[in-house]
């Protein structure tokens, strides 16, 4: 299960545009999406946000 409260909000918006991305996070190991989300803290714009949403697949 994801904990939305430890979501960056625009990383949070931007999963909830591609579900297909979504199902794919959720399914991660635990530690998998930890990195991603520290990595999602990094990001300083929302174009930066949704090209780092939309290649979660490379990580």
């Amino acid at each position: 299960m994801i904990d939305n409260s430890e979501l960056p909000i625009g990383f949070t918006m931007e999963l909830a545009q591609h579900s297909d991305i979504l199902n794919e996070f959720a399914s991660m190991p635990k530690a998998k999406q930890d990195e991603i989300v520290e990595g999602a803290r990094q990001v300083k714009s929302r174009e930066e946000m949704r090209s780092y949403v939309e290649n979660i697949a490379s990580f």
